[in-house]
């Protein structure tokens, strides 16, 4: 009886472990499977997006993310399919992409070119520097993390350049809108864009007008020591510019009565 029981008890476990090499097989065979695949839809992605065709690229890209998610090809797919939007110029699509793969993949090893292409899809959209503002303010946060986080790479010194771009249309708005008001005589709110020209883009094109109209306006409602103020510094960073010929004219006697007719 014991011997019977010897038996049963052998031919279980060899039963049981036979089971869970055939389960182990199966998986093995179906992660390979998977793989297979997954490799197919990314080079397949690759291909599509060489002939031109970026949106399906992206569809294949993400297909090959999905299916082995667990993969090294995965956080690639990711980026590819998010890049592939971006060429099309479907920034909605490619920041949404971007955005998932810096949340799932943070220790990526190309999150320095993640978040550089993040930054570049709303630097795209930039249109019109008096209605495109979100999308300025977003452009100019990433790439500042860009050069501070990444400050080596090809990513930070081209970054670099875009925030100097930025920072010219930033002025240019707050220029429109101090000319609004100089045209209005609203001296306060002219002096007030004026001098964000002055403080916060002093390195634009727009800087050498904003201090000429700042000698202009205090010249105008008799600050004449401000207006000094202003045109020595105009004329110490800028003296053969035509904007500091300008100035110097301010302080003519015959440019003073013509300010008296006009006011």
């Amino acid at each position: 009886m014991l011997k019977i029981r010897f038996i049963l008890i052998i031919s279980i476990f060899i039963l049981n472990i036979s089971c869970s090499k055939n389960v182990i097989e199966k998986s093995i065979i179906k992660e390979k499977d998977l793989e297979l695949q997954m490799i197919e839809a990314y080079k397949e992605g690759l291909k599509e997006l060489e002939k031109g065709d970026a949106l399906y690229a992206a569809k294949k890209f993400n297909e090959a993310e999905v299916l082995f998610p667990q993969s090294d090809y995965a956080p690639k797919a990711a980026l590819m399919a998010a890049y592939s939007y971006y060429i099309q110029n479907y920034y909605g699509d490619a920041v949404a992409e971007l955005e998932r793969f810096l949340k799932i993949y943070p220790n990526h090893y190309n999150i320095d070119y993640a978040e550089y292409l993040l930054g570049l899809c709303y630097y795209e959209q930039i249109v019109d520097e008096k209605k495109d503002l979100q999308s300025i303010s977003n452009a100019k946060s990433i790439f500042l993390d860009v050069v501070k986080k990444y400050p080596k790479t090809d990513y930070a010194i081209d970054a670099e350049f875009k925030l100097d771009l930025i920072d010219d249309i930033l002025a240019a708005k707050e220029m429109y809108i101090g000319r609004y008001y100089f045209d209005k005589k609203k001296w306060i709110s002219a002096i007030n864009r004026f001098r964000t020209i002055t403080d916060d883009y002093d390195t634009t094109i727009y800087v050498e007008e904003a201090l000429h109209r700042l000698v202009e306006i205090y010249y105008i409602i008799g600050l004449e020591d401000e207006a000094k103020k202003y045109a020595n510094l105009l004329g110490y960073n800028y003296n053969s510019s035509e904007w500091y010929k300008s100035t110097y004219s301010i302080f003519d006697k015959m440019y003073h009565e013509n300010k008296k007719k006009i006011l």
